[in-house]
């Protein structure tokens, strides 16, 4: 038990930083949603308003990888739940007075708890990584706790709108500019991964890393890997890239590269490549075309053109109409369910999904181009693509089913999947409730600040994570209080306020995805200054509630996740054990009946199942009871799994 205690607790990993791009893009507009709406408002004398335009603006910190047509989409529903909860935080506090403590205090933070608890699930369900929940939930409580009147709560819901607009506009307008940037970042995102993964050796969590962002480059890109009646016909610079990371990727499991550093560096040559703001379409690098990629990957050429150009291109894929997934959070590089389980053969025709359960469904294949680029190698197959047949239409109800299947096969039935979510959310409601009833009984000013805390170290994964979100959230709390001391002691006037809390939400977006920790040192002084701007008190009082309150949230949080054990946690680990050995067995009735139409959405199953047992397998381990399994049997399953995907490439 001690054992367990001391790896669950473990703040390993706490202070490493991660890999970002596009974090300056993003922070400046973020920053320019945030001053859009605020900055006339404090010019013009009312920078108390100014709060609610900013709390809407939050929108824009949600998504901020996903395709356009994606992001328009799901930043939509988002500001109607930012909106919603400015609104409703400020009726609460017109109706029960929490400033004036007793009862309406009690009843404000069993529903900040209550609110907690529904933004955990929600972001969870929908897979949003990032600040998510707590971010939905800091609006809900400035607005719970501020001296509204009945007459405030319409402005305020409007105004919150009215941030979350302009954070819409501001988020989907690089579309116009940069449509192709998001599937840019994301196969650049893959190419970092397999570059980290030749330097690390090719094997441990980092080819994990690596299989989960081509996955995810590909769903972006709203494709899946290549089969042999496609592979020609797919020209776009992009799309070529994520086919060279997936065969490079699944050949490995095989045959390491033999140059492995001089891949690595070509790789993030091309990452500077793609991750630039030109608007011209990317280049493929002479490095990485591909005889010179089949030399350094160490693998023989095929005999079914590789030289050339097109005949029939297709032209460039459309951006922003890709299926796209998350979690960021954290874990940014999460994919769709895994495969279906043996039995389900009818799951295999037609062009697939490009992951199981994405939202996009690509509705057919492009057309054969002889002779086009591609960086798939192994034996030839006398089933190449110039003969092979064409894959039949999309059956949108077999396609479902398997999906579905597939679901059942990780989490189990729905009251199994919705165990996995309710636990999380459990613990953010009893932490978040704990900690601002410790806080209301203790007599601790602004002591929804407890809560927040709270929330903070319990927007995590398992106690592992909520143990180093407990040591980022009090060595960011610290820093950010003295940045805070500084800029309230200078005594700035509101309209200075306004641009200095513009600032520290730059600074917070730009290094929050790097590391949490970093981000804590600016949003604690943003939280402060937001507060000192809606109600102006003393500096010293507005520290000692903010770090007093801080800290009680730090202890509540984590004691919550000490104490409500997710068992579930080990049986999903258990279930997609069993759901990869399932798709490694319809990986294999599809190789022995050479159903070549089918093996671009096994492959994808199988890959997703993969990635699937590797995070739930660490999810568990985090947790005071880990999944039983023996590791052997886990890397064998993985083993297989990429084998298998070997051989669905080169036979194809």
């Amino acid at each position: 038990m001690h054992k367990r205690l001391g790896r669950a607790l473990s703040p390993r990993g706490a202070l490493a930083l991660q890999s970002v791009d596009g974090a300056l893009s993003f922070a400046l507009r973020a920053a320019l949603a945030m001053a859009l709406p605020a900055l006339p408002l404090a010019l013009a004398g009312r920078a108390d308003l100014a709060v609610s335009t900013m709390l809407g603006s939050f929108t824009t910190t949600f998504g901020r990888n996903l395709p356009y047509a994606h992001r328009a989409r799901v930043l939509a529903v988002v500001a109607v739940a930012m909106t919603a909860c400015v609104g409703c935080g400020a009726a609460l506090a017109a109706w029960a007075q929490p400033r004036n403590g007793g009862a309406g205090a009690a009843v404000t933070v069993a529903a900040t708890a209550l609110v907690a608890g529904l933004a955990k699930l929600a972001c969870d369900a929908a897979r949003l990584s990032g600040l998510g929940a707590v971010l939905l939930l800091f609006s809900f409580a400035v607005a719970a706790n501020g001296a509204s009147t009945p007459s405030d709560v319409l402005p305020q819901a409007g105004l919150a709108a009215c941030g979350a607009a302009v954070a819409w506009v501001l988020a989907v307008a690089g579309g116009l500019l940069h449509p192709d940037r998001p599937q840019r970042l994301a196969v650049a995102a893959a190419l970092r991964e397999l570059a980290d993964l030749w330097e690390a050796g090719g094997t441990g969590p980092v080819r994990h890393r690596s299989t989960a962002a081509v996955l995810q480059a590909y769903r972006t890109l709203g494709v899946l890997p290549p089969s042999g009646a496609d592979r020609h016909g797919r020209d776009d610079t992009c799309v070529r890239l994520a086919d060279l990371s997936w065969s490079l990727l699944v050949g490995s499991a095989r045959r390491p590269p033999s140059d492995p550093a001089r891949l690595a560096r070509n790789l993030r040559r091309q990452v500077r490549v793609l991750v630039s703001r030109r608007r011209r379409p990317p280049r493929l690098l002479p490095e990485l075309a591909l005889p010179v990629l089949i030399a350094q990957a160490g693998m023989p050429a095929r005999r079914d053109g590789f030289s050339g150009s097109p005949t029939a291109p297709t032209g460039r894929h459309a951006p922003g109409t890709g299926a796209s997934g998350t979690a960021a959070g954290s874990r940014d590089a999460t994919t769709g369910p895994p495969g279906a389980a043996a039995g389900s053969r009818d799951a295999t025709t037609g062009p697939p999904r490009a992951a199981a359960g994405s939202p996009d469904a690509t509705t057919g294949s492009p057309r054969a181009a002889a002779g086009s680029p591609d960086a798939t190698t192994g034996h030839p197959d006398p089933t190449t693509s110039a003969s092979a047949p064409a894959p039949g239409p999309v059956d949108p109800t077999t396609l479902r089913a398997a999906e579905l299947r597939a679901a059942v096969l990780v989490a189990g039935p729905a009251h199994g999947r919705a165990a996995v979510l309710l636990v999380p959310a459990l613990r953010m409601v009893l932490g978040t409730g704990l900690a601002g009833g410790a806080a209301l009984l203790l007599g601790l000013g602004h002591g929804y600040w407890a809560a927040i805390s709270a929330a903070a170290v319990l927007h995590s994964v398992n106690v592992r994570t909520a143990a180093q979100r407990a040591v980022q959230r009090t060595l960011g709390t610290v820093a950010g209080l003295l940045l805070a001391l500084g800029v309230l002691a200078l005594g700035p006037g509101p309209v200075v306020l306004v641009m200095v809390i513009v600032l520290f939400e730059f600074l917070l977006e730009y290094v929050v995805a790097r590391n949490y920790g970093l981000g804590v040192v600016f949003l604690t002084p943003l939280a402060l200054l937001l507060t000192d701007l809606a109600a102006p008190a003393p500096a010293g009082a507005l520290v000692r509630d903010r770090a007093l309150s801080s800290a009680l949230g730090v202890v509540v949080g984590l004691g919550c996740a000490l104490l409500v054990v997710h068992d579930r946690a080990a049986v999903r680990a258990e279930r997609a054990l069993a759901a990869c050995a399932g798709a490694s067995e319809q990986a294999e009735r599809a190789l022995e009946e050479g159903a070549v139409a089918s093996f671009p959405l096994v492959q994808a199953r199988l890959a997703a199942a993969a990635v699937e047992l590797r995070e739930a397998d660490d999810a568990a381990a985090g947790e005071l009871w880990p999944a039983e399994i023996d590791p052997t049997e886990l890397a064998a399953a993985e083993r297989r799994a990429y084998l298998l995907l070997d051989r669905l490439v080169r036979q194809e």
